[in-house]
């Protein structure tokens, strides 16, 4: 059992973007906050837990807007297609005075981008356009837009940075972020676009992290042989970092879900008393259990069948098909067919990226939105929603649920409420990585009060 945790800011490079100012940020209970495209809720968890004030969020899936509205009780949910107008309009209407805008439009056609067309007028980017019509409409004092980090190579960069610079309304900057270098036990990057209103006259300070994953890797050397290797100048501090259970800066995936190896292949029950579960064995589980009542949530565990189990007990913790004897390679090991067959009678392609264990000493991969997207490191089993909240750094307290009305409703995704939750989380931004944008966003909103204080 650890300690209480201890944060540790220096390594984030978090604080007000003026150095000069000392106490520059505001009572940021103050600061309002909408949330467009909100799915479960990421972007406002992660400025809740920073002090903001949530007061409205929309989404277009009814199953994620429940979620939301369970989770942020004192906000405004309007669940709908925002660019139907009477949404939008609603939206609007719950979000007069708002002083921060996040969101995290989809975006279906940069990639198809040619000569000098604007991506704001494709038809198919009609969602982006409603994230930047709603932003003229708010004119929040600062906004934040997050997106997939394949659009920096999409030769749009710089048409997205002008679309939302609003005629100069904004002055606004882009980069790359990777979750993992912000303690969250998962590698996720994504491009965050935060633009702050010009007259203020503040810039964003770049919002630095550890670095770890350009400096640690999981290496394979060879079949069924993995190590976890530093490769920078930091890497020593790093991999200390990351084997301390006390240290919050880089976290991994036993330090995450460690607590919860007791939960069983099929369990239905969704709940479980905190009395059952032994004591936090790392800083990250004190955190995420901070807030928890007597039970916790969402932890029940998707059945496999009994080729999955097999192969799985053939991959290291850390492995993938690749890793797999020649004999788990066919396809129905025990006769029993399940699936798509091949005509080869081997695993295909589409089936390899279903056979991978996480590794207990590093973050995980990217979650997807399947609950066989990772498997655990030590037992032959997927994972709960739980987990996958864990590894996305949401805390306990953080319930996800499902519109309680059946069949196909405007927005919904076909799939069944179990399919929902894993989709909620894996479609969401981690909650530790937004309150690094939410420190960034008061520090900034600090200094421009405290300078026009002193005129």
């Amino acid at each position: 059992m650890t300690g209480e945790p201890v944060v540790q800011p220096a390594l984030f490079g978090f604080g007000p973007a003026d150095p000069d100012v000392a106490g520059a940020r505001p009572g940021v209970g103050t600061l309002r906050v909408v949330d467009l495209f909100a799915g479960a809720g990421g972007l406002s968890e992660g400025f809740r837990q920073e002090g903001f004030t949530i007061v409205a969020g929309t989404d277009i899936d009814p199953d994620a807007c429940a979620t939301y509205a369970l989770n942020f009780p004192g906000a405004q949910t309007t669940c709908g297609d925002i660019r139907d107008r009477d949404v939008h309009n609603r939206v609007v209407a719950a979000g007069r005075g708002a002083d921060v805008v996040v969101g995290g439009p989809p975006c279906q056609a940069f990639s198809q981008v040619r000569n000098h067309s604007r991506i704001i007028d494709d038809p198919r980017n009609s969602l982006y356009r409603e994230f930047v019509k709603t932003v003229d409409e708010l004119a929040p004092t600062v906004f934040v837009m997050e997106n997939v980090p394949g659009m920096a190579q999409m030769g749009v960069l710089e048409q997205v940075k002008e679309d939302l610079e609003l005629a100069r309304a904004y002055a606004v900057t882009a980069r790359v972020l990777d979750a993992a270098d912000f303690g969250v036990p998962q590698t996720r990057k994504r491009i965050v676009f935060l633009g702050v209103r010009r007259e203020l006259g503040v810039v964003p300070t770049p919002l630095l992290g550890t670095e770890a994953t350009s400096q640690l890797a999981l290496v394979r050397r060879d079949k069924g042989k993995y190590a976890i290797e530093g490769r920078g100048d930091n890497a020593a501090r790093l991999l200390h970092a990351l084997r301390d259970p006390d240290d919050l800066t880089v976290v991994t995936t036993a330090q995450a879900i460690s607590d919860l190896r007791s939960l069983k292949t099929g369990r239905r029950d969704e709940d479980i008393a905190l009395v059952d579960l032994p004591e936090p064995e790392s800083a990250y589980q004190h955190l995420m259990r901070k807030e928890l009542d007597e039970t916790l949530r969402n932890v029940s565990v998707p059945r496999i069948n009994q080729d999955t189990v097999t192969r799985l007990r053939g991959i290291p913790p850390g492995g993938n098909h690749r890793d797999l004897a020649d004999e788990l390679t066919v396809r129905y090991i025990s006769g029993q067919r399940w699936g798509p067959s091949t005509d080869t009678g081997k695993l295909g392609r589409a089936h390899f990226y279903a056979y991978r264990r996480l590794h207990p000493g590093i973050w995980a991969w990217t979650l997807n939105t399947k609950a066989d997207s990772a498997y655990h490191y030590k037992h032959a089993r997927a994972l709960s929603v739980r987990e996958f909240a864990r590894l996305q750094s949401f805390p306990d307290h953080f319930v996800f649920t499902t519109d309680p009305r059946r069949g196909d409703l405007p927005g919904r995704i076909d799939g069944g409420p179990a399919h929902s939750r894993y989709r909620q989380v894996g479609n969401a931004v981690p909650p530790l990585l937004a309150a690094a944008m939410a420190r960034e966003v008061a520090g900034l909103v600090g200094t421009a009060r405290h300078r026009a204080g002193a005129r």
